[in-house]
């Protein structure tokens, strides 16, 4: 290459405009300019009601205006029987439903993680978790009730003798909902508990089997110890998501019989938009979250005490 050319390129390199950098606080500011628009979504769609929702609680609201009615909504809250009897149900079916998720997840984790056969196909296990929690809904209240497909199964095989009634009996009714929850919901524990056992160190398992230990006991006595903060994780994610528990009460049973099969966020439904008592409904949904985040925050703390699991 010549002189005359370097120095060509030298000249056509010093004509060329320069783009300007940025300053250091452009720099700094570029990133968080990018999810502002998302980070506002959010807050419009989740904060912007909670804040009115509390703020609403405080009224007697009407057709006709808001009556300033103080802490009187909540004092009638904790004075109100159904609120109670909600609260417990939600307990009681969330509890059962999220141990048997706990539990089934588990145990298809470790066979999805372990066999080569059922790994190949595990994507089959994350099929009820697609469909859309009305149309589940109304699946499994075709088969328990309308059209009584799990009456005829039971009496074709010799289980019972006649036709059961799920919704005149208190444990049917709750079952028909813990087995709906369970039958969708339980691929979301069995995706997140598969990842954990993939994350894990195979230098240790690989110890442990070389010693002689099958892989029951390695399961039970390595990968599950090594599981505890991602099932710490699962289970307050999932139980958070189990206190809104309502498409499957509002399709299949509306809270009979009783009001025994009545959550807490049909509860709610039901004050606001049945009995037109907005600010009441409003202080049961300010209750409840403050509740939830109590729990969570108290099991994130138990679980997680000083950084370590």
């Amino acid at each position: 290459m010549t002189q005359t050319t370097l120095k060509a390129e030298g000249a056509a390199l010093a004509a060329a405009p320069r783009r300007a950098r940025r300053s250091p606080f452009q720099r700094k500011i570029f990133p968080y300019l990018l999810v502002a628009p998302a980070v506002i979504y959010l807050l419009g769609i989740t904060l912007y009601p909670g804040v009115f929702a509390i703020y609403q609680s405080f009224f007697v609201v009407t057709f006709t205006g808001w009556v300033p009615n103080g802490v009187g909504n909540y004092v009638d809250l904790f004075q109100d029987d159904e609120f109670w009897a909600a609260l417990w149900n939600t307990l009681v079916i969330g509890g059962i439903s999220l141990t048997l998720q706990c539990v089934i997840a588990l145990m298809l984790a470790f066979f999805a993680y372990r066999d080569p056969l059922i790994r190949g196909w595990r994507i089959i296990f994350l099929m009820p978790m697609l469909f859309m929690p009305s149309a589940v809904a109304f699946i499994w209240k075709l088969a328990f009730m309308d059209g009584r497909v799990i009456s005829d199964l039971l009496m074709r095989v010799g289980l019972i003798s006649e036709n059961i009634d799920f919704l005149g009996v208190v444990w049917n009714a709750r079952l028909t909902l813990i087995v709906a929850d369970v039958w969708q919901w339980t691929p979301f524990l069995f995706i997140i508990f598969v990842a954990g056992l993939q994350a894990q160190d195979k230098e240790i398992e690989e110890a442990a089997r070389l010693d002689g230990a099958s892989w029951p006991a390695i399961f039970w006595n390595i990968s599950l110890p090594l599981m505890r903060p991602v099932i710490a994780v699962a289970v307050i994610l999932r139980g958070i998501d189990i206190t809104t528990m309502f498409t499957n009460v509002f399709i299949m049973t509306q809270g009979t019989p009783g009001g025994t099969t009545e959550t807490i966020s049909y509860f709610i439904y039901r004050t606001g938009f049945r009995l037109f008592n907005f600010g009441y409904a409003s202080a049961a949904s300010a209750i409840m979250l403050i509740l939830t985040i109590i729990i969570a925050q108290v099991l994130l703390k138990r679980f997680f005490r000083s950084g370590r699991a």
